[in-house]
């Protein structure tokens, strides 16, 4: 079979960058040929044969004659047509797997397949797997920045509420593109043309399903991790948190809950806007942002780690790699994190941005060193699926 990812980024740039390698490299190793699609860039490390790729926008830079163009071209690009046509001619593709694709490759790729599967009278597949809400939603997290809260008004697609709320980086110019990028594809009805949607947990598809048109082709199904070799580690007295220090991880609220309990070791392992926020609170210790051993060793030995967002977080992979190093997991009970979480086993939840609800449930954990050791325990019976397991379930998408 071969299968064309699509993705705006093809370097390493955050999750769904790591599924689409991943992904990719698991199918190349049962035989299938894998090509990708999207942007050009420096550090662009997968490719197609014939070397065909948007060029790069960067919305933060660029020259001023860029910036002008750019409104157009995040809602319709002939550019990314032509040049996936060249991949398609070259390729010619089963399935064609869409991940991150609008505003920079836009959704008119989508029109450009279908009218090649026409022309050519080879069947190809559309699948689509959601990392965020982009389809429902114009600023992609069903968030308002502005306000910090969560909002849902463009759910059923009333998407001038983007406008109104200035939901794209506060700025009514930028909503105001957002509006009308998701406006005319659903007068166009694209997205219609998307065979398969892979939601990463049942709550993302509750809210993709708010659209009739999607809730025919969702599919919910918990994105993969890498299997790891389990170890009985001692652990040490601190609590962990391990991610973006901003607003809607619910770092302010973690903070102010530490600040209320001197008596408990707190690590903060990240980087983010709000790093000065946890300065001059005694029991938090900041180690800056870690990878590879050094953070699987600080997730080893905590006592739990706390996942306190407050936003409509999909399938965070912190909460599952906790999880899966021996850590048991207090997360906020909001999004797709209450899916991921065994509650009374491997961990337990909180009301998301309740501070006292969260001071209460980390002091259940941290005066119970048997209960946490006991959900340390339980959490060698975690069956979240390992790339091997995905692979088999996608190719059941792919055939169908």
């Amino acid at each position: 079979m071969k299968v064309l990812m699509i993705n705006k980024f093809l370097y390493p740039n955050g999750g769904s960058e790591t599924y689409i390698f991943k992904l990719g490299d698991a199918l190349k190793a049962h035989g299938h040929e894998v090509q990708y699609f999207g942007m050009e860039h420096e550090g662009r490390c997968v490719g197609n044969a014939v070397n065909a790729y948007t060029s790069d926008m960067d919305f933060h830079g660029g020259s001023k004659l860029s910036k002008l163009t750019y409104p157009i071209k995040t809602i319709y690009s002939s550019e990314a047509r032509k040049k996936i046509r060249l991949v398609l001619d070259d390729f010619k593709p089963d399935v064609c797997h869409l991940n991150n694709f609008n505003y920079q490759l836009t959704p008119s790729i989508i029109l450009e397949i279908r009218k090649w599967e026409k022309e050519s009278k080879h069947k190809v597949k559309i699948v689509f797997t959601a990392h965020d809400y982009q389809l429902v939603c114009p600023n992609h997290m069903m968030n308002n920045p502005a306000t910090h809260e969560n909002c849902e008004k463009c759910g059923h697609g009333a998407f001038t509420n983007c406008t109104k709320g200035k939901c794209i980086h506060g700025s009514t110019a930028k909503s105001a593109i957002g509006t009308m990028e998701a406006t005319f594809w659903k007068i166009k009805g694209t997205y219609k043309q998307i065979d398969t949607i892979i939601c990463p947990t049942q709550f993302m598809k509750s809210k993709m399903d708010y659209n009739p048109v999607f809730k025919e082709k969702t599919v919910a199904m918990l994105n993969f991790i890498d299997a790891v070799e389990w170890k009985d580690t001692a652990k040490k007295n601190y609590v962990l948190y391990f991610g973006r220090f901003s607003e809607e991880k619910g770092i302010k609220t973690l903070i102010s809950a530490c600040r209320e309990l001197p008596e408990i070791h707190f690590i903060f392992a990240g980087t983010g806007p709000l790093e000065d926020e946890m300065k001059g609170v005694k029991n938090i210790k900041n180690v800056s942002f870690q990878t590879g051993e050094a953070l699987e060793t600080l997730i080893r030995e905590a006592r739990f780690s706390i996942y306190p967002s407050e936003w409509y977080e999909n399938c965070p992979f912190s909460v599952m790699e906790s999880q899966m190093y021996g850590t048991p997991v207090l997360g906020a009970d909001i999004g797709g994190i209450p899916e991921l979480i065994t509650v009374g086993k491997t961990g337990e939840l909180f009301k998301s941005g309740d501070k006292a609800d969260l001071k209460k449930q980390i002091q259940k954990l941290w005066s119970d060193k048997v209960l946490t050791d006991v959900y340390s325990q339980n959490c060698k019976d975690i069956n979240f699926d390992t790339l091997e397991q995905y692979y088999q379930k996608i190719m059941r998408i792919y055939g169908s």
